[in-house]
């Protein structure tokens, strides 16, 4: 049985999607696209982006009751792939060294013209 997460501490869905499901014992968000929730921008440069991405997943897993300590895989989809060591920065502030699986793409796209969007799967114990 699958539960639906939200919180408005995240940004609402751009479509017919949640921003999170739990699953038994698993949180699965969505992609996180880095628009603020407070007032809708999205920071111009890449690491910024990265930040606010990272901070609304942190903010849907704290939701379902989880943390980022517990992500145990990330999907991170970005625009350009030059911009890989800068988001790489900001990716790594986030967690405590014990560093999720990942999977990072090159897109040609993402919804708003953003520069990243992040997904991440994580548990809830």
């Amino acid at each position: 049985m699958k539960k639906v997460v939200s919180t408005e501490k995240a940004p609402a869905a751009l479509g017919p999607y949640s921003q999170a499901n739990i699953v038994g014992n698993f949180v699965f968000t969505s992609g996180m696209v880095p628009i603020n929730p407070a007032d809708n921008s999205i920071p111009a440069d890449v690491k910024a982006q990265a930040a606010q991405s990272l901070n609304n997943i942190k903010a849907v897993l704290e939701a379902a009751g989880s943390s980022m300590d517990k992500v145990f895989k990330t999907t991170v989809f970005i625009k350009n792939m030059n911009d890989f060591a800068q988001i790489n920065e900001v990716y790594a502030t986030f967690f405590d060294g014990n560093y999720p699986s990942r999977s990072c793409v090159e897109v040609a796209r993402l919804p708003k013209d953003v520069l990243v969007e992040i997904e991440a799967i994580a548990t809830l114990d």
